[in-house]
């Protein structure tokens, strides 16, 4: 579709560089714009004659969509649809990231949590119209049609249906979080900005397939996310295998953040970012090409945001080295150093840094702990052996005539449920 992007800043110069990248997410073709530095007008959001403007060069571009960069209000977006040429959409820059969203929700998780998005942001609209409708003494209020107090209704026990089932999704996702940890898998977690590059560098990391590899997977493993140059490639969770030295690693790409999103936004996908909060480790991934004063707000927005339920150890990776001088990514190490100390510098385009970011995985994680069993020979030993072997780092397996000496290195729960394991065997030996 063919868009005109709009934006108001109270001073200074409009940037629309983010706005026009989340129209291209949207599969919009931007046309032109038309900015302007002033107080938002309470009918327009732009001054009277900038409206013309833009409603002007809507006509001469035959544009179908005019996009906000601007939160609008309902009478707002009223009077401009009834100023642009007719038939011309008007979207603000939260409509527009549901209608991506929307677009791209393909689990059940992310089409509900998308929904309970669009029904946040309905639901103050509705009961505006009920609360003026009322007052007014009058079934309808500046033009913006009927109101329903039904709809308030409707739109409340829906929010409320949509919680619990997110919550009952959630406690299932728990539940196999919990039981890979149970298996030996320690659980890394990819933050950050969208287009930062997580889900790049989930392709290197992973362990089944190369960055550029696009064949077609094995029906019992996830798709991995897209490695696309567009805002918001990744909606919901994608987890895959990595190789981290002997460690059996999963580590999952979630959705990104992006600038000035509203709280009820945030609040909509809250349980997507349960995967980061309950991770065994984060990495923050930062793209270290962009001015040094956006970076610094971007990191002070994540801390922010993962510092409130995480508790896990936060590692900052400095993306895209590819794209800058030995001495400029220097010197914006330095400035970062405060808030990303001991940062890791990657290219996951080009697997630059990757082996040092291994390395630092595997030093982050929960120490494995050192055990040696002694297994009674019984029926039931092998499948113990091959067990262990497969959640754990074996060191030695000696076989004598009436037991087995299996020496390994595992995390503390794999240990724990070895030896829970071997206790039942010499239980049920002894028994015998």
């Amino acid at each position: 579709m063919r868009a005109i992007i709009a934006k108001r800043v109270d001073s200074g110069s409009p940037d629309t560089a983010e706005i026009r990248e989340l129209a291209r997410a949207a599969d919009y073709e931007v046309l032109g714009e038309v900015t302007q530095s002033r107080s938002a007008d309470p009918a327009l959001q732009l001054g009277e004659g900038k409206a013309e403007e833009l409603a002007e060069l809507a006509a001469a571009t035959d544009a179908e969509a005019v996009i906000f960069d601007n939160r609008l209000g309902p009478y707002q977006t009223y009077n401009l649809g009834q100023l642009l040429p007719e038939g011309v959409e008007v979207l603000d820059r939260f409509t527009l990231i549901l209608e991506i969203f929307g677009q791209r929700a393909r689990t059940r998780k992310a089409q509900l949590q998308v929904e309970l998005a669009e029904l946040r942001y309905e639901l103050p609209r509705v009961e505006a119209k009920v609360s003026l409708a009322k007052r007014e003494e009058h079934p309808g209020f500046m033009g913006l049609g009927e109101y329903d107090e039904s709809r308030e209704r409707d739109i409340k026990d829906r929010i409320s249906r949509i919680r619990d089932e997110l919550e009952r999704i959630e406690r299932t996702e728990e539940q196999r979080r919990e039981r890979r940890r149970a298996s030996g898998f320690d659980l890394v977690a990819l933050a950050g900005y969208t287009n930062a590059g997580k889900s790049t560098l989930l392709r290197r990391l992973a362990a089944e397939l190369d960055v550029e590899e696009n064949a077609e997977l094995h029906p019992d493993l996830e798709a991995t996310a897209e490695s696309e140059d567009r805002l918001f490639t990744t909606l919901g969770t994608t987890t895959r295998r990595a190789e981290v030295g002997v460690r059996d690693v999963l580590v999952t790409d979630t959705v990104g953040f992006i600038s000035d999103l509203p709280h009820w936004l945030v609040e909509s996908f809250k349980s997507t970012l349960d995967s980061v909060y309950r991770a065994d480790l984060v990495l923050l991934v930062v793209d270290v090409s962009e001015p040094i004063e956006e970076i610094h707000e971007k990191l002070v927005t994540c801390h922010d945001t993962l510092y409130e339920r995480n508790e896990a150890p936060i590692v900052t990776v400095l993306n895209k080295i590819d794209r800058l001088e030995e001495d400029e990514l220097a010197e914006k190490r330095e400035a970062l150093s405060a808030l990303a100390p001991e940062p890791v510098a990657v290219s996951a385009r080009d697997g630059i840094g990757v082996d040092r970011l291994r390395d630092r995985i595997d030093r982050e994680l929960p120490d494995w702990e050192r055990e040696r069993l002694v297994l009674p020979m019984t029926d039931d030993t092998m499948s113990l052996v091959s067990w262990i072997h497969d959640n754990a780092a074996v060191d030695d397996v000696t076989y004598g005539e009436d037991d087995v000496h299996v020496s390994f290195s595992a995390r503390p729960s794999v240990v724990s449920r070895a030896r829970s394991r071997a206790g039942e065997l010499a239980a049920a030996a002894d028994s015998g």
